[in-house]
C-alpha cells in the first residue's frame, strides 16, 4: 500500500513537473502571433484567480466547517509572498524574448544553489557537503548547458540577467510558500499567492503595455497558460509532495528541465547540441545527490 501511495505520488509530481516543463514554449508561441509580455502573464492570472477560485468554492461546498479559514493577518502574509510569484513569471517570461527556452530553463533551475545559499543566510550554517557537491555540479552542468564553455552562441546579455532574476524569485516562492500559514488549505494558499502575484502584474502591465491590451489572448493562451502555469502544477505538487517526501519529489520535480528543452526542440525547432544535453544531465545529477540520503540505516 505505501509503494502504491508512493507510485500515485511520483505519478503526480511528475505531472506537475511536466506542466510546468511546457510553460515557456507556448509563451514563445504567443509571442510569435504578436502578443506582448504584459498580455500573456495578465491572462494567465486572471484566469489562475478564477480557477483557484472555483476550487475553493467546490472544497467549502464539499467539506463545509470543516475547512480552516485563513485569517486577515495570513492573507496579507500569503499575499506578500505572492508578489514574488508575479516577478517570477514576468522576470522568465521576459528572458524568454531574448535567449532560447532551452537557456532559459537552465538558468531558472539556478535555484538549486541559489536554494542552498538563502538556507544558509536564513539558518546560519554551512551547508553539507553534499549539497556543496551538488552546488559545483550544478555550476559546471549549466556552464556546458548554456554553451559558455564553447561560446558557439552569443546570448543576450538581457535574457541571462531577467533570467536570474527569475531563479531568484522562484526561490523566494519556494522558501515563503514552504513557511507561511502552512495551516491553511493548499487551494487557499494558492488563490491568495495568486492575488498577490496579481497586484505586481498588474502593476507591470500598466507600466509597460504601449499599445492596446489585445484580449485575445484571452481566448487564444489564457486558458493554456493558466491551466499549466498556475493551476495544475500547485495541486498536483501539493497532492504529489505529501506522499513522495520532499527529496524524492524534488528529484521528481526536475522533470521540467528535459520536459522544456524537448518541447522547446520540437515546438520551436531549437538546437541543442550534445554538449547542452551532458549539461542537462549534469543539473538533473546534482538534484539527486541533493536529495538522496547516503547515510546507511541500520
Amino acid at each position: 500500500m505505501i509503494k502504491n501511495n508512493v507510485l500515485k505520488g511520483v505519478f503526480l509530481v511528475g505531472l506537475g513537473a511536466t506542466s510546468y516543463g511546457m510553460l515557456a514554449t507556448f509563451v514563445k508561441i504567443a509571442y510569435g502571433e504578436g502578443f506582448t509580455t504584459p498580455e500573456v502573464t495578465i491572462a494567465q492570472f486572471v484566469y489562475g484567480i478564477t480557477g483557484m477560485l472555483l476550487i475553493n468554492m467546490f472544497q467549502k461546498a464539499k467539506k463545509g466547517n470543516d475547512v480552516i479559514k485563513a485569517s486577515k493577518k495570513n492573507i496579507t502574509q500569503l499575499m506578500l509572498a505572492g508578489t514574488s510569484l508575479g516577478m517570477t513569471s514576468i522576470f522568465y517570461y521576459l528572458a524568454v524574448k531574448y535567449i532560447p527556452v532551452s537557456i532559459a530553463i537552465v538558468l531558472l533551475m539556478q535555484t538549486v544553489w541559489m536554494g542552498v545559499l538563502f538556507e544558509m543566510i536564513l539558518e546560519k550554517k554551512l551547508p553539507s557537503t553534499q549539497k556543496i557537491i551538488s552546488v559545483i555540479i550544478v555550476l559546471f552542468g549549466t556552464a556546458l548547458a548554456t554553451n559558455l564553455i564553447q561560446s558557439k552562441v552569443e546570448l543576450d546579455w538581457r535574457g541571462i540577467v531577467l533570467g536570474l532574476l527569475a531563479a531568484t524569485s522562484f526561490t523566494t516562492t519556494m522558501f515563503t510558500a514552504n513557511r507561511v500559514a502552512t495551516h491553511v488549505s493548499s487551494a487557499q494558499r494558492s488563490l491568495y499567492m495568486l492575488l498577490g502575484g496579481a497586484v505586481i502584474v498588474t502593476g507591470f502591465a500598466i507600466a509597460t503595455q504601449t499599445t492596446p491590451f489585445n484580449f485575445e489572448i484571452f481566448m487564444k493562451w489564457g486558458i493554456i497558460l493558466a491551466l499549466f502555469g498556475t493551476i495544475i502544477p500547485p495541486l498536483l505538487f501539493n497532492a504529489g509532495f505529501p506522499l513522495t517526501g520532499i527529496g524524492l519529489g524534488s528529484i521528481v520535480s526536475a522533470l521540467e528541465l528535459p520536459v522544456s528543452v524537448l518541447m522547446a526542440y520540437f515546438l520551436l525547432s531549437e538546437n541543442v547540441s550534445l554538449i547542452q544535453w551532458i549539461g542537462i544531465i549534469l543539473i538533473i545529477l546534482a538534484i539527486v545527490i541533493m536529495n538522496v540520503n547516503f547515510k546507511k540505516s541500520n
